[in-house]
């Protein structure tokens, strides 16, 4: 069948038996290593492939907290993957974005810029032109877009208030589906600061100084706090959270096109206030929201 089609992967071939899509004399091929004869007929149906359809605009309800005709900041739930990927060809933030501006598929990832991870709440700014797409990239790679999340971690602090983590992320050797401090892994730098914390853990914020992936699920890992529910990490669903406690609630940058001061915070949301109620640690959104922001 590779033969006859060489233009098309064998896996993609063998999704296509496997769906019924190959038939031989009229009768669909069951088996990858059916030997055939000569004389004998075959069809192959062409189907799509889900990743070929993966940039489809689908319509979905997204939380927009601010839009002009350069961006947009989205306050993105937990539960909502970023960009299509294996296992997520469809009903990302990416499609979403295709749905809600036509305009957005003449922009890379639909001027998607950061990410935040399938199960991490908050903000994300977003570009809608080529020229604010490129102007947000050269300033989170200065670091001049400020990120500040808050997380809810196993284990009381128990050391000093402020923690500078300086610790090199990549891919964990062990485990290709992990990330991990490693010698040779990429620089990454974290501050954390205890909001609260109780017998059963602490309630921090975090301030990115780098942009590595899960960097503060890994660094929290490291120094031996990993994150409630995020089992990747090492971390074990508790005070009633079964997705990784993080949330993304501050993001501040200067407008790339007009030069203001932008700043945004998002509200905590009610499985993370639940969480903290059950652990008994008081939540107040003026304390955390506005207090010792850099």
């Amino acid at each position: 069948m590779t033969a006859l089609a060489p233009e098309f992967s064998r896996s993609y071939l063998q999704q296509l038996i496997e769906a019924g899509a190959v038939t031989l004399n009229g009768a669909a091929v069951a088996r990858c290593a059916h030997k055939v004869k000569a004389g004998d007929q075959g069809v192959i149906e062409l189907r799509p492939t889900p990743q070929s359809q993966a940039f489809r605009p689908e319509p979905m309800e997204l939380k927009v907290v601010f839009e002009d005709e350069h961006l947009l900041v989205v306050d993105k739930p937990a539960g909502l993957v970023v960009h299509p990927a294996p296992g997520n060809w469809s009903g990302t933030l990416l499609n979403g974005l295709l749905a809600r501006d036509p305009a957005a598929a003449l922009l890379p990832r639909a001027g998607i810029v950061h990410r935040l991870d399938k199960d991490t709440s908050g903000l994300m700014v977003v570009a809608r032109s080529r020229a604010t797409m490129d102007a947000l990239v050269q300033r989170i790679a200065a670091r001049e877009v400020a990120r500040q999340y808050v997380a809810l971690a196993h284990r009381p602090w128990g050391t000093a208030a402020l923690r500078n983590v300086d610790a090199p992320i990549g891919r964990d050797p062990r485990n290709r589906l992990r990330m991990a401090v490693v010698e040779s892994g990429k620089p990454a730098r974290t501050l954390f600061e205890r909001l609260q914390e109780c017998a059963q853990g602490c309630w921090v914020r975090a301030t990115l100084e780098t942009g590595r992936t899960h960097q503060i699920r890994v660094h929290m890992a490291h120094i031996g706090h990993p994150l409630v529910a995020d089992e990747l990490y090492g971390g074990a669903p508790a005070a009633g959270l079964a997705r990784q406690a993080l949330h993304a609630y501050r993001l501040a940058f200067e407008h790339p096109a007009t030069g203001r001061a932008l700043e945004f915070h998002a509200p905590l949301p009610a499985d993370l206030r639940q969480a903290l109620a059950a652990w008994g640690l008081r939540y107040n959104d003026l304390e955390w929201l506005t207090s010792h922001a850099p």
